[in-house]
């Protein structure tokens, strides 16, 4: 068996949640965890719609990890 360590330079990653507030608190969660594979922040998407299944809006929201 071999290993191969090649260093992450790009990442993109999704998020949701049904308030602004829990989604902010995943995002912050995961940037100090990439801090650790040495990636920042390069750009984030956020969308969001009414959920009528639920009655709430929902927020969403992509941020691309670059080295």
């Amino acid at each position: 068996m071999s290993f191969m360590l090649e260093r992450i330079t790009d990442k993109v990653e999704c998020f949701e949640a049904y308030d602004m507030k829990t989604l902010e608190k995943k995002i912050e969660e995961q940037i100090e965890k990439n801090k650790a594979l040495m990636l920042q922040v390069h750009a984030v998407t956020h969308n969001v719609v009414f959920d009528h299944n639920h009655k709430k809006m929902h927020y969403s929201a992509v941020v691309h990890f670059k080295a």
